[in-house]
């Protein structure tokens, strides 16, 4: 596949914090492209850039090979983490107003099929619920029927039912050969959206592509986790597990050995867990945090 974006020696400082750090990456054609990262990593201000909102200090940012002008911002279409709408208006209102923004897009009765407004597009969208509200914001992005959509942490807040309703309708979008720039905390919406990813953690990327590709290259078999608890030497030397938030990891393909090994040595398996890793380990192994932990304090006109 082509690239569609490219981003290219990026960087970007608010005063003394370097938020950005010249980074390189690529988006093909129509696929979900994941940029994660705990808060302060620079993924935001990676987003904002690229939409236009944030100014470059330095490198590039393309689109079909062309600099982010006029008539690319007319192909974009961005879901922000908060969009205040204007009071008293109904859904379709709102998608009417913001169809008038631009020079061409898609009908208003189109987006409340697309997005499954039907049973609420006629409601004032000061009362409707979480889901609902994000569903509409998701309408609205799509409202200039954009090549590109930009989506920044848009389940944050909902319930697991929510979640997963739209993540159905982003498929549904991606279907469309739509591509999608998607941030999130969540690792299960990484996995189950994202064709490919960059996790970022300090203003710069540590690991690149496909979820199941970096699993790959960075695990083996499953990962048994023990509470923290003195180890013997001999599970110390063979197992080499690694110390963590107050849990021991082992990461093994020979998991009915090292289980066996776990009870020769006589080690307390209460609360052991075994399962496959996942993106949340993934960031654990490379970082010594999580995706999903608060690791810097920020202050909110950083924009990080």
């Amino acid at each position: 596949m082509s690239a569609f974006i490219q981003v290219r020696k990026l960087t970007k400082s608010f005063k003394s914090l370097q938020a950005v750090k010249g980074i390189d990456f690529e988006v093909p054609r129509g696929i979900c492209f994941g940029l994660l990262g705990p808060n302060g990593a620079g993924k935001t201000t990676t987003i904002e850039m690229m939409e236009g909102i944030v100014s470059i200090d330095s490198g590039e940012i393309l689109y079909d090979g062309l600099p982010l002008n006029q008539g690319m911002n007319q192909r974009i279409g961005i879901q922000f983490q908060n969009t205040a709408l204007q009071d008293h208006l109904t859904g379709r209102e709102c998608l009417q107003m913001f169809a008038s923004f631009y020079q061409k897009g898609l009908p208003p009765h189109e987006l409340i099929n697309l997005c499954q407004l039907g049973d609420f597009a006629d409601q004032d969208h000061r009362k409707l619920s979480g889901g609902q509200k994000q569903r509409l914001l998701l309408a609205i992005a799509l409202v200039n029927d954009p090549q590109i959509l930009f989506l920044d942490e848009p389940t944050t807040g909902l319930d697991p039912h929510a979640r997963r309703n739209f993540w159905s309708l982003i498929n549904r979008i991606k279907a469309l050969g739509k591509t999608i720039v998607l941030t999130t905390h969540y690792m299960d919406e990484a996995e189950t959206l994202c064709d490919d990813i960059a996790i970022m953690d300090k203003g710069q990327i540590i690991a690149r592509g496909a979820p199941r590709d970096l699993l790959s290259e960075h695990f083996r078999g499953v990962l048994i986790r023990l509470p923290e608890q003195t180890l013997p030497n001999a599970v110390m030397l063979e197992c080499q597990p690694k110390l963590e938030r107050g849990h021991w990891y082992v990461n093994t393909d020979k998991v009915e050995h090292t289980l066996k090994l776990l009870v020769e040595q006589q080690v307390n398996l209460e609360g052991l867990h075994v399962k496959s890793a996942n993106l949340d380990d993934l960031f654990l192994k490379l970082t010594g945090h999580g995706l999903q932990e608060q690791t810097e304090v920020v202050k909110e006109s950083a924009h990080v």
